[in-house]
């Protein structure tokens, strides 16, 4: 029965071309508009740790002077000053912990090739387990490369391209700033989305071109390429004044395996924070927070209200279309009454009627999702286009396109509702009288 209701659906399509063109256009244009939206914030608020992001914590120290606090909620900073983030450090509570910042370099593979701007990740070895980062070639630097500030250097994927035709480059070199660097380690494929454990250069940036330990731009006395902010104006003369400093400039995460860890780590930050009370710092007691992967997106606003109003928006625009769709979908199957009505006298019960003008529906919707996959990738293509950060997120997978079909039979389905009970509604003795 289906295949011959599927055939009376494309006859009845074809019979007014014009009419189903703009019942399919109007939903394509729906979904179309809404599966835009939707993709961008299906990224957005997706988990970039799925398996462990609920024991991976971000620290907040609230090292912020007594007057005024960093937010206006009381929230401590993001950010973490140079001698804070080395107390940490100290303990042995986490199962992996790192110190990191963004730094860019002048990247050349030998002296005589052409240089030209790297982004750097400077952290620590804990950073790759931590973080579940996968390895194409090779892997990270261990403690040891950490303390005595080794030149090691891990490639991403990309420069790993282009440097060494894809090839594995463990053991060569390559130069930044002028100092060589022992490649220990080639990436994966990797591009975490939200970029997570660092949102002060870009919650969607791209990932850094090389990874070194903490410790290398230390001592080198280099400083961040980010936000670095301060609560009170300070004479810094040399390096170590703004190490000693109060600027809070360095991202610090944790990985807590239990509730108990966590709990004991927070009381460990509690701790510091009262010897720290006795030195005359740490005004703002008790205010220390570890918060996890989803709570630290969610904290720093990464899918933003702005985000989530298109949303809202997009899909009233869907339901606009719905009910133009239904207009449509009334007018053409009560203009086949007739039809109907015979059917009717000749034994077609209702639910025969409702099951050939819901399949007719299905088909519209089947082609309303098809056509409005079509459009949301134009969308997605615009969107890339004006928003280079979102190059990587403006993309249909697999998941959004089956969201796509599903979306538009059930919103065809939903339209169809009324029209199809009118039809159903049909008094055949009103149409034979007619005939």
């Amino acid at each position: 029965m289906f295949t011959y209701y599927s055939r009376l659906a494309i006859k009845s399509m074809r019979r007014n071309p014009f009419l189903t063109s703009l019942m399919i256009g109007a939903i394509a244009l729906g979904i179309g508009v809404s599966m835009t939206t939707l993709t961008l914030y299906y990224v957005m608020s997706s988990n970039p740790l799925p398996f462990k992001s609920d024991q991976v914590y971000a620290l907040q120290l609230d090292s912020w002077g007594p007057d005024d606090p960093y937010y206006d909620d009381g929230s401590p900073p993001p950010q973490m000053t140079y001698r804070d983030s080395q107390a940490m450090m100290q303990s042995d509570i986490p199962k992996y912990q790192a110190t990191m910042m963004h730094r860019g370099f002048v990247m050349k593979k030998d002296l005589e090739s052409r240089t030209k701007h790297a982004s750097a990740r400077a952290t620590y070895g804990d950073f790759f387990p931590m973080f579940d980062v996968p390895f194409q070639y090779g892997s990270g630097w261990d403690r040891a490369a950490d303390d005595a500030a080794e030149r090691v250097v891990v490639l991403s994927s990309g420069i790993n391209n282009e440097y060494f035709g894809g090839e594995d480059s463990v053991g060569e070199t390559i130069i930044l700033d002028g100092e060589t660097y022992r490649i220990v380690g080639v990436l994966d494929d990797w591009r975490p989305s939200p970029k997570f454990y660092d949102l002060n250069n870009g919650s969607f940036s791209d990932l850094e071109d090389v990874f070194i330990p903490f410790q290398v731009p230390i001592s080198l006395e280099y400083g961040a390429h980010g936000n670095t902010n301060c609560w009170k104006p300070e004479e810094i003369l040399t390096y170590n004044d703004f190490l000693q400093s109060e600027c809070v400039w360095l991202q610090h995460w944790v990985q807590l395996d239990t509730e108990d860890q966590a709990a004991e780590f927070l009381s460990f930050m509690n701790g510091y924070t009262a010897e720290q009370q006795a030195l005359g710092r740490f005004a703002r007691a008790d205010n220390n927070r570890l918060q996890d992967v989803m709570s630290w997106l969610e904290f720093r606003e990464v899918v933003s209200d702005d985000n989530k109003l298109l949303l809202m928006l997009s899909f009233m625009f869907l339901l606009i279309c719905l009910l133009n769709t239904v207009g449509l979908m009334l007018a053409k199957f009560i203009n086949r009454a007739p039809l109907v009505g015979v059917r009717r006298a000749l034994g077609a019960s209702r639910l025969d009627v409702i099951r050939q003008h819901s399949i007719e529906v299905l088909v519209i919707g089947v082609l309303g999702g098809v056509a409005g996959l079509g459009l949301a990738f134009l969308g997605l293509k615009a969107v890339k286009s004006w928003y280079r950060e979102y190059e990587y997120l403006a993309q249909l997978d697999p998941t959004m396109v089956a969201t796509a079909i599903v979306l538009a039979i059930v919103a065809a389905l939903i339209a169809g509702l009324y029209p199809t009970w009118r039809i159903s509604r049909t008094q055949p003795a009103v149409h034979l009288k007619a005939q």
